[in-house]
């Protein structure tokens, strides 16, 4: 039975997108010929400025009456990307703000649908796995996740437009907001915001995420947007496009595997520090060799403040 075959007589037994990926791969017993790898070229999608010189904003839900979802445009360039995979340990979040773990074990939440029960499973795993692996972190709080799913009726696509989630404004923000007893104290020693990301039906065929690294960033490539909420507005950051910004990616990510993803920290380009990371721009991309039919990526990123040392 081929892999097309195998995959429509799964469907035919309703089961998910993700059992269906595995059983494929278990069947097929070589998934590496369905991924693309390598360095190539891609389009990414770029922050262009509201025409009319008004600042930025982006409504997290439905905007009020009158106002769009957005006020500022977007425009591709093709940019080349790098495949970090066999190379993942050069690679650091005081340098880069990213950074590759690997063979992590199964996760105790098998389905990720019910947001509770991804709280009570997977968030203590994603606590473990920060203190292990970001050197100094002595206190992780965890305030929110997000799954994303290759499919039109998802409520949460995969984002196509170059961005970062936090600026040090809305970093300080966070903390005041889900911390309030201990801000002020928090806030005098190192914080930081990671994402850690992970397909949920691995090894990724389409829409891999891009992530460029935050040494390769020159300060005035960030804009600052307004992330309107109905309650707040924070921040995030659209990206202007450089031809310095170096792009990466990991091929055919695996679900062993977690990418950290540092959004911000508070000891980056200080005075006197080494530390260089703290930004890390990415975007979901269309690979251009991903071969029809392939299987849309789904994914988990959960966010973290992280304190320390």
């Amino acid at each position: 039975m081929t892999t097309a075959q195998l995959l429509q007589a799964t469907a035919a037994h309703n089961l998910s997108q993700f059992a269906r990926t595995e059983a494929a791969y278990q069947t097929n017993g070589d998934s590496s010929s369905f991924i693309p790898r390598g360095d190539t070229t891609v389009t990414l999608n770029y922050f262009k400025p509201p025409e009319d010189g008004s600042v930025p904003f982006n409504y997290v839900e439905q905007p009020p009456e009158g106002q769009p979802q957005r006020n500022f445009g977007a425009f591709d360039v093709q940019v080349p990307i790098h495949d970090i995979r066999g190379h993942e340990s050069e690679y650091t979040l005081d340098r880069d703000a990213f950074q590759v773990v690997s063979d992590v074990p199964d996760s105790a939440e098998r389905d990720f649908v019910d947001d509770e029960s991804i709280k009570k499973n997977y968030y203590p795993e994603i606590e473990k796995l920060i203190l292990d692996h970001v050197e100094g972190s002595n206190k992780v709080f965890i305030f929110d996740h997000t799954i994303r799913r290759s499919s039109p009726n998802a409520p949460r696509a995969p984002v196509t437009r170059v961005h970062i989630d936090q600026t040090i404004k809305s970093a300080t923000q966070r903390v005041h907001h889900h911390l309030p007893d201990e801000a002020e104290k928090l806030l005098q020693g190192r914080f930081r915001i990671i994402n850690i990301w992970r397909p949920l039906n691995g090894p990724v065929q389409a829409n891999p995420l891009a992530f460029a690294s935050s040494s390769s960033l020159e300060d005035e490539d960030l804009i600052p947007v307004e992330h309107r909420y109905p309650d707040r507005t924070g921040e995030t950051a659209g990206i202007r496009y450089n031809s310095g910004q170096k792009w990466h990616y990991l091929s055919g990510m695996r679900n062993d595997e977690r990418l950290f993803l540092e959004c911000f920290d508070s000891e980056a380009r200080k005075q006197g520090t080494k530390v260089l990371g703290g930004r890390v721009p990415h975007t979901a991309f269309q690979d251009p060799r991903t071969p029809e039919g392939a299987v849309g990526r789904e994914s988990i990123e959960v966010r973290a403040l992280v304190f320390g040392p």
